[in-house]
């Protein structure tokens, strides 16, 4: 990694510095002899300063990801109570369900020049207060639009950390991108996951109230926004005002939109992201239509995004150790099409097979984080391939959910929506096998 795309955003080079290195930090004088330990004092007191930022930034990037999803999730699972709450109509909830895709396309694409000019650790910081204040203000805002705009206060602080997260793992561990990533995702999947199951019994036992039950998320936010206050103020410490040339460098030099690899992952994110919207929003009625249980449907999507939380953390740790991590979006493609195939044919027979099966297949959203971290050779690749991937990504994902419904609305039956859902699937492992080849986007703009 490059010492500017370092000092652009990441920690400072001081905690790996060497023994030899150490004349570049003082006046040009040769190596202090026996009796000037003072320097090498300091030194030994940055490395260790270096190392217990390291655990904060480990602790922000789990914070962080905790808070990713409980503003859409925990929505998810009181939006009826919503609805009658603030007499809003089914067309505004059903634009309601589409906002955080658009949101996330809309506003990460400002994160790497928000990146360059403040800092990652800066970015991400707001994004979490951004995220804090949204989520507490919006059950109190007196109407369906505040509530819309104090959700996209919300959704826009989401989209900037969602961008910045593999940056900041590339930028603080390099050397470390499958693990690190993984245990980000786990805890992303992990938030999800929580906020689903733990929104309603909280709020019955916060007095009955959505709005309780939809403000209470906001403590996890304010906790999460703590480590990213200490990193920040470090990364203004260390970098100084010279950064944004660097920064501005690197910039001009890299034009993402002319690699293969860029839009190929970019597909690879948009269909994962659109398979998994699809799986969230309709799975429990497919399996509610086929003569399940509404308890037992909401079972069944808790499992199936339960999944998520150990194999997003092997997942990425598997993938860094590949040269190409094609095989991989092949697997998770096939299961998606297993699972597809069974709702198809025996929805309720199989139900907790194709549960497991879909939630196999939704752990290409790590693979395709891991696969950010290591199309770059720098930082300051990995934020612009990051926003791109996730900002196209994003807006590619938007018309499935929609077009599922109308499908299913028209066709009164499940037969089309699941072939278009499999149908996806095959696109999706193409450009995932294109997107895991060992390549670097820097060689091919």
């Amino acid at each position: 990694m490059a010492d500017d795309d370092l000092a652009t955003l990441g920690p400072a080079a001081e905690p790996r510095t060497t023994p030899a290195d150490r004349p570049a930090h003082g006046t040009g004088r040769p190596q202090p002899g026996p009796g000037e330990a003072a320097p090498e004092r300091h030194h030994q007191a940055s490395g260790q300063a270096g190392h217990r930022l390291r655990w904060i930034v480990i602790a922000g990037l789990v914070l962080a990801a905790l808070n990713l999803r409980p503003a859409i999730t925990s929505l998810g699972a009181l939006l009826e109570e919503v609805r009658d709450g603030l007499g809003m109509s089914g067309t505004v909830a059903g634009l309601l369900t589409s906002v955080p895709a658009l949101c996330f396309a809309a506003f990460g694409i400002a994160a790497p020049r928000l990146a360059r000019r403040f800092g990652p650790g800066a970015v991400v910081c707001a994004g979490m207060a951004a995220i804090t204040v949204g989520v507490v203000v919006r059950p109190y805002a007196g109407g369906t639009g505040g509530f819309l705009a104090a959700s996209g206060l919300a959704l826009a602080g989401i989209a900037v950390s969602n961008v910045l997260m593999p940056v900041v793992i590339k930028s603080w561990f390099a050397d470390r991108v499958g693990p690190m990533t993984g245990l980000y995702s786990m805890a992303l999947a992990l938030g999800t996951s929580l906020a689903a199951a733990l929104t309603v019994p909280m709020t019955d036992a916060l007095g009955g109230s959505w709005r309780t039950g939809l403000a209470v998320w906001a403590v996890l936010a304010a906790v999460a926004v703590l480590p990213w206050v200490v990193v920040a103020r470090q990364r203004r410490a260390a970098a100084g005002p010279s950064t944004g040339g660097a920064a501005h460098t690197g910039e001009t030099t890299l034009r993402i939109t002319s690699s293969p690899t860029a839009w190929a992952l970019a597909v690879f994110f948009g269909l994962q992201a659109t398979a998994a919207y699809i799986t969230m929003g309709w799975m429990p009625q497919i399996f509610r239509d086929a003569g399940v249980s509404a308890g037992t449907a909401g079972v069944l999507l808790a499992v199936t995004m339960a999944m998520g939380v150990p194999l997003s953390f092997v997942l990425p740790r598997l993938a860094a150790r590949m040269r190409h991590q094609g095989p991989l979006a092949v697997l998770l493609g096939l299961c998606g099409l297993a699972g597809y195939a069974g709702l198809w044919l025996a929805p309720a027979a199989g139900a907790w097979a194709w549960a497991l099966l879909m939630g196999i297949s939704n752990c290409a959203f790590p693979l395709a984080l891991t696969m950010i971290g290591m199309r770059s050779t720098s930082s300051a690749g990995v934020v612009k391939l990051s926003a791109f991937t996730q900002s196209v990504g994003y807006l590619i994902s938007v018309p499935g959910p929609l077009l599922v419904g109308t499908l299913y609305q028209h066709s009164g039956g499940w037969g089309l929506p699941i072939a278009l859902m499999a149908g996806l699937m095959v696109p999706q492992i193409v450009v995932g096998v294109l997107a895991g080849r060992d390549r670097r986007i820097e060689d091919e703009t």
